[in-house]
């Protein structure tokens, strides 16, 4: 390993690990922007770091988006004109799903292969048996949590990989134009380009540096919504219930375990099959609520699915009457696919860096979403790049330090791909 590349390698160790340390998860029931004050901590960090590195146009706006400039190095000319910019972008917040406060993170240089019991909670044990992509990175340099909290990876891996890509850009001469760096808050709780000024930003594409393993660039997103069922029943003293009491608990219940569990959960599907996710209950007899996530590729099948809520709901109303029993359907994101035909450069360029970064690229779905899901939607398509993650919003949650130096190199990749003449 050349002493450049050890440097390299260090300091986005160091990067990564300062990140995470910073607690910044979002929380959806919050009217604030950022939905987390403690999100700020980062970006304010972030800020303070590109106006360490030299970059330009360094900008924190009031609700946490940071913006900066890596400057072209290529001149322009009379003949060739301005060259377009293009962005990369990342998100400061983790998952509501789990902790992500007081993150412990353990660094296990050249894994062996062997099982790693985490300290934090006896329960959790990284098995390899149980791991294939774990099974895989024998020999890297990977960083897990202690088992009391997520590891936020998901999206910190992708913050310090375009930082430190930045970092090397700056130390380089090789001919690029110029990079734009985004890093948005709440991209978790689908709010992440809700304050992003797209003109500010001025770019002709951007990349979500928010993906998992190596070597993936995504084209497709799930299309997502939100499902909010609400039951509104009678209380009275249990003493004197029979009769009079409706109790919203059960019929609630009873609205969850009549969902087809077997042909549409995240338990039970994979690769292009959709799901409906109940992930939050509250409440209790006079009124109970749930929070669903529906997911599809196409918007059709979010169609279906909210249909088939509504089925279930209007068989309960029909044994309840007395109760109130209502669905709330709010569109979260909507599948890339269709809208990153407005760039057709921005797939075959990702493809491009990731060979010429010396990795085989490989195009694929994400059953997720990304901010470039949202972006793209809105007119600036954005491709999804790999970083490194692994099983994130989990305890589990572990990253491959070397499948993030690899996404530094893509990057740089890119950017000598995107300043290189039509």
């Amino acid at each position: 390993m050349t002493a450049s590349s050890t440097s390299l390698r260090d300091e986005l160790l160091e990067r990564f690990l300062r990140y995470v340390k910073i607690e910044t998860t979002a929380d959806e029931t919050s009217r604030t922007v950022p939905s987390t004050m403690s999100q700020l901590d980062l970006s304010r960090l972030l800020m303070t770091e590109c106006e360490a590195l030299g970059l330009a146009d360094v900008t924190l706006s009031p609700h946490g988006v940071v913006m900066a400039t890596v400057p072209s190095t290529i001149p322009e000319t009379a003949a060739s004109g301005k060259l377009p910019a293009i962005a990369w972008i990342a998100h400061v917040d983790t998952s509501p799903e789990y902790s992500g406060k007081n993150v412990q993170p353990m660094v296990h240089h050249r894994y062996d292969g062997r099982d790693i019991p985490l300290p934090g909670d006896p329960r959790q044990v990284h098995r390899p048996a149980e791991q294939p992509e774990l099974a895989a990175a024998i020999g890297h340099t990977i960083i897990t949590t202690d088992g009391s909290t997520l590891l936020g990876g998901d999206d910190k891996g992708g913050v310090a990989v375009i930082m430190q890509a930045a970092r090397e850009l700056l130390r380089s001469d090789v001919p690029h134009g110029p990079i734009r760096l985004c890093f948005t808050c709440d991209e978790e709780i689908g709010r992440g380009t809700d304050h992003l000024d797209l003109a500010q930003l001025d770019c002709i594409c951007g990349y979500t540096l928010d993906g998992g393993g190596q070597g993936m660039v995504d084209n497709e997103t799930f299309s997502a919504d939100q499902a909010v069922v609400t039951v509104k029943g009678v209380n009275t003293h249990p003493s004197v219930g029979k009769g009079v009491m409706v109790n919203s608990v059960r019929i609630l219940g009873e609205f969850l375990s009549r969902l087809p569990r077997l042909a549409c959960s995240p338990e039970t599907t994979d690769g292009r099959e959709g799901f409906i996710h109940p992930y939050h209950i509250e409440g209790g007899v006079a009124e109970a609520s749930a929070r669903l996530i529906l997911r599809d590729f196409e918007e059709s099948g979010l169609e279906a699915q909210a249909a088939l809520l509504e089925s279930v709901a209007q068989s309960l109303r029909v044994e309840y009457p007395k109760a109130n029993i209502e669905i709330a359907i709010h569109p979260q994101y909507r599948n890339m696919r269709d809208g990153l035909a407005k760039e057709p450069r921005a797939v075959p360029k990702a493809l491009a860096a990731m060979q010429a970064a010396g990795i085989e690229p490989k195009l694929s779905i994400i059953r997720g979403g990304t901010d470039g899901s949202l972006l793209t939607a809105k007119g600036l398509p954005c491709p999804n790049l790999s970083t490194g993650q692994h099983n994130p919003h989990s305890p589990l949650e572990w990253a491959s330090l070397d499948e993030m130096e690899t996404a530094v190199k893509v990057l740089i990749q890119l950017a000598i791909e995107w300043g290189k003449k039509e």
